[in-house]
């Protein structure tokens, strides 16, 4: 597999303590600055989206690689489509009230999946570094890029 899980932690209500996670293991990781917030925010509406409508559980699995961070957001409902990333198109109705978080995850983050499996959904989102690690003289000894072997849910 060669990929292993730096950050897993189930979805709660407790969406506070899931961004202190997030930003602890991605600032450790080398993510800093607006990446890091704009990782935090993506984080944010994608655990809010399975409290409310992937059935209120879920699972969140985070790793690095060369490229940036990786995050797996997986839901029990298992409802979410790569339909719905684009529902709204590339803007929502102005006059919305609801229905933004995914537009935006899809505008902070470099990378946005969706992935079904039986009766799970698995929202892949992926924040790059803003120099390739490579480039930086640093090296990483997990694999290059996304799964293969990245941890599923």
């Amino acid at each position: 597999m060669g990929e292993e899980t730096a950050l897993s932690c189930p979805i709660t209500a407790d969406l506070g303590l899931l961004r202190e996670h997030v930003r602890a293991f991605a600032s450790a990781e080398g993510l800093s600055g607006s990446r890091l917030d704009d990782l935090v925010i993506a984080v944010n509406e994608a655990a809010d989206n399975v409290l409310e409508h992937g059935g209120g559980a879920g699972r969140l699995d985070a790793w690095a690689d060369d490229r940036g961070i990786w995050i797996d957001v997986a839901d029990s409902a298992g409802t979410l489509t790569a339909g719905d990333l684009y529902r709204q198109g590339a803007d929502p109705p102005p006059a919305a009230s609801r229905g933004y978080g995914l537009w935006i995850i899809r505008r902070l983050c470099d990378e946005v999946v969706v992935e079904r499996s039986g009766d799970r959904s698995l929202l892949r989102l992926h924040v790059a570094y803003p120099v390739p690690r490579a480039a930086a003289g640093e090296t990483k000894t997990a694999g290059a890029g996304a799964p293969p072997g990245a941890p599923r849910a």
